[in-house]
């Protein structure tokens, strides 16, 4: 399996590059509108030709770069099932295998950063990696507080599905903003600050609903984009609309 791990750091966001070497076939997972350029520079020095974008879920702090890929490549649009929207050519269901050519991912539903969220699991040939989302992330998780989010269901879907993966997965979040790549689900499990170390739901949640979180800066225009598989609405701010011209997305 051919890897690749991207950032854009506005957001940051992680991308995700997967390919096939017997057949080619190749996937972004979390895409971002702001670095589609980035990405098909990475594709053509890698000599490959995307055949997917994947969504987690749908973020409410970038636009995703989904639909100018495909626009660009011809690719494939793939979101969680539970809610695809139109714009999507593939719904990804939880105990259905989704083959990259021979690379087989299997969708987790794990929600409670969002109602629809899921996490994807392959076997790179020495050990399972997660890519988590923004369910669990690296000594944290995604927030509760937007989206139909719920905590306690966040609580258990990372303890029911994603501890229950063995302990040297590799872990791969959506998001980090401490500079840090990857951690493994042993150590989530040990040391993250709102999970790790035993702590039970109630305590889980009571840490949640504690944060205090700012406002999204990005998630009036975000959704609504991303909702049409990143489509820029009229509303983006003048700062952000960078991307948007750049793209003739508006």
């Amino acid at each position: 399996m051919l890897f690749r791990q991207l950032f854009e750091p506005d957001s940051s966001t992680y991308t995700y590059l997967l390919s096939c070497p017997e057949t080619g076939q190749t996937a972004l997972i979390d895409p971002v509108l702001d670095t589609v350029e980035r990405d098909l520079k990475v594709l053509k020095e890698l000599g490959l030709e995307l055949s997917f974008t994947i969504e987690t879920h749908v973020h409410a702090d970038h636009l995703t770069g989904a639909r100018r890929l495909k626009q660009l490549t011809g690719c494939r649009i793939a979101y969680p099932g539970v809610e695809k929207p139109e714009c999507a050519d593939i719904g990804l269901q939880e105990g259905e295998t989704f083959f990259v050519g021979r690379l087989e991912l299997h969708p987790l539903f794990t929600p409670g950063h969002t109602s629809h969220h899921h996490a994807y699991v392959i076997d790179n040939g020495t050990q399972s990696m997660v890519f988590t989302g923004d369910a669990l992330l690296i000594d944290a998780c995604g927030r509760t507080d937007f989206q139909s989010g719920d905590a306690a269901a966040l609580y258990r879907s990372i303890h029911d599905k994603l501890f229950t993966l063995p302990d040297d997965a590799l872990v791969y979040p959506a998001h980090d903003y401490e500079g840090r790549f990857v951690s493994t689900i042993a150590q989530e499990k040990k040391r993250n600050p709102r999970l790790g170390g035993g702590k039970n739901e109630v305590e889980f949640v009571q840490i949640m609903n504690g944060l205090d979180l700012a406002y999204p800066r990005k998630i009036d225009f975000a959704v609504p984009g991303n909702e049409q598989c990143g489509r820029c609405p009229p509303n983006v701010p003048e700062q952000y609309r960078g991307a948007c011209d750049r793209n003739d997305q508006g």
